[in-house]
C-alpha cells in the first residue's frame, strides 16, 4: 500500500518555482529600470508610451503564429533554450551599454529582439505549467505562482532603483543576464513526459487545420470570449496608468524615484496576505465570479482615488489592491487554465496573449497621450471610469455564461 501523502510541492513543481523566482529578479530589476529610463532621457510620457506600445508587438504577432506548434512539441526544450539565449542577449547588451550613451533606437531594438523571444516563452510556460501542478492542487499551485513576481518585487525593486541610479541600465541587464542563465540550468533538471501528437514534423496544412480548431473552439465558448475580451482591456489601462503614475512621482518634489519604490512594497504585502488567504482558504465554486467582479469594480475605483490621497494612504490604497487583486487573478487563472483542455492551451493562450498586448500596445500610447493633454491624475481618473464600465457591460451583463468558467469545479 502507497502511503505517501500527496503533497503540491513535487521536484517538478519546486524547480519550475525557484527558476521562476530566479529569472523574476531579473526581470524585475530589468523592467522597473526601462520603466524610468526611456522617460527620464525624454520627459515624456507619450514618448515613453510610444517605446512601451512598440515592445508589444512581438505579443500581437508571435502567439497566433507559433501556438498550434506548441501544442504539438514539446514545451521544456523552448523554455530552457530561451532562458539560455535571453541569458547571453541581456548580458551582451549590458556590456554594450556600459561603453554607450542612450539611444531610443538601440533600446527599441533590443526591446523587440527580447519582446520575440519572451512572447515565445510565456506561451510555452503558461501550456506547460498546469502539467507541473499536482492533480487536485490548482488553486495553491497557481497561488504560489501569483505571489512570486510581488515577492520578488518587493526585493528586487528598492534593490534595483540602488542598482539603477548609481550604476546605469547596463549593469541592471548583466545581472538579468547571470540569473537568466541560472534559471535555465535548473529549468534543465525539470523530469517529466510530455505527451506530443507529432515527433519533428508539422506540416503547414496542418498548422492551418490546428489553428483553425482553436479559432472553432473558441467562437462557441461566449464565456471565454468575454473574458478574452475584458482581461486585456483592463490589463491595458493599468500598464498605461503605471506610465502615468511613475511621471506623477518623478515630477512631484515631494515623491520620487525611491519612494516609487517603496510604493511597491505596500501592494506586496497586501498581495502576500491575500496569497496566504487564498492558498488555504477555497473561494467557493458558486461564489467566485461574485467575488471577481466585485474585486474588479473596486480596483478601479481604488485607482480612481489613488493620485488624489497623501503617500500614507496611498500605501493603503495597494496594499487593499494587492490583497484583492491577487486572489481575483489567482482565481480567474485557475478557472480559465483548468476549463481549457490541453491539446487546446497554447492556442487559447496565443489568442489572450496577443489581445493583451494589443491592448497594451493601444492604451499605453492613447493614455501617455492623454498624460500630456491633462493632469496625470485627472487621466487616471477618466481612465478608471472607463474601465468600471466596460467591466459593467462585458462581464457582468454576460455573466451567466462566464460564471461557467469561473464557477467550474476543478
Amino acid at each position: 500500500m502507497n502511503t505517501r501523502r500527496s503533497t503540491l510541492w513535487t521536484p517538478n513543481f519546486t524547480i519550475i518555482t525557484l527558476g521562476t523566482i530566479i529569472s523574476a529578479m531579473g526581470g524585475v530589476a530589468v523592467n522597473f529600470s526601462f520603466s524610468f529610463v526611456v522617460f527620464d532621457n525624454s520627459q515624456s510620457t507619450l514618448l515613453a508610451g510610444i517605446f512601451s506600445a512598440i515592445s508589444m508587438i512581438p505579443g500581437i504577432l508571435l502567439p497566433i503564429l507559433i501556438s498550434p506548434y506548441l501544442d504539438h512539441f514539446k514545451r521544456k526544450p523552448i523554455i530552457v533554450g530561451i532562458d539560455a539565449l535571453n541569458a547571453f542577449l541581456y548580458f551582451a547588451f549590458g556590456v554594450f551599454l556600459l561603453f554607450s550613451k542612450f539611444n531610443f533606437v538601440t533600446y527599441m531594438l533590443f526591446s523587440l529582439v527580447t519582446g520575440c523571444t519572451g512572447t515565445i516563452y510565456q506561451l510555452a510556460y503558461t501550456s506547460f505549467y498546469p502539467n507541473l501542478i499536482p492533480e487536485g492542487y490548482a488553486q495553491k499551485g497557481y497561488t504560489v505562482s501569483s505571489m512570486i513576481y510581488p515577492t520578488v518585487m518587493v526585493v528586487m525593486t528598492p534593490v534595483a532603483s540602488i542598482l539603477y541610479s548609481n550604476f546605469g541600465m547596463g549593469f541592471v541587464c548583466m545581472i538579468e543576464g547571470v540569473l537568466l542563465l541560472v534559471a535555465s540550468l535548473m529549468e534543465a533538471k525539470i523530469k517529466v513526459e510530455e505527451k506530443v501528437s507529432h515527433a519533428g514534423h508539422f506540416s503547414l496544412k496542418e498548422y492551418w487545420i490546428d489553428l483553425l480548431e482553436g479559432v472553432r473552439y473558441l467562437k462557441k465558448e461566449k464565456g471565454l470570449q468575454r473574458i478574452y475580451t475584458y482581461m486585456p482591456i483592463t490589463q491595458g489601462i493599468s500598464q498605461g496608468n503605471s506610465s502615468l503614475i511613475i511621471a506623477y512621482f518623478r515630477t512631484t518634489p515631494s515623491l520620487g524615484v525611491t519612494l516609487y519604490s517603496f510604493f511597491t512594497i505596500a501592494e506586496f504585502i497586501g498581495r502576500t496576505l491575500g496569497g496566504l488567504v487564498h492558498y488555504h482558504v477555497e473561494i467557493k465554486a458558486q461564489k467566485r465570479f461574485r467575488f471577481a467582479f466585485l474585486v474588479y469594480q473596486l480596483y478601479s475605483f481604488m485607482d480612481m482615488i489613488l493620485l488624489w490621497i497623501g503617500y500614507p494612504f496611498m500605501l493603503l490604497n495597494r496594499s487593499i489592491c494587492g490583497f484583492l487583486g491577487i486572489n481575483s487573478a489567482t482565481l480567474r487563472e485557475s478557472s480559465v487554465q483548468n476549463y481549457i483542455p490541453d491539446d487546446k492551451r497554447a492556442k487559447l493562450n496565443a489568442v489572450f496573449q496577443a489581445t493583451f498586448s494589443l491592448s497594451g500596445m493601444l492604451f499605453s500610447v492613447m493614455i501617455g497621450g492623454l498624460g500630456e493633454i491633462v493632469s496625470y491624475r485627472m487621466a487616471i481618473v477618466i481612465t478608471a471610469f472607463i474601465n468600471m464600465l466596460l467591466c459593467y457591460f462585458i462581464m457582468y451583463r454576460g455573466r451567466e455564461k462566464v460564471k461557467e468558467i469561473y464557477n467550474h469545479n476543478y
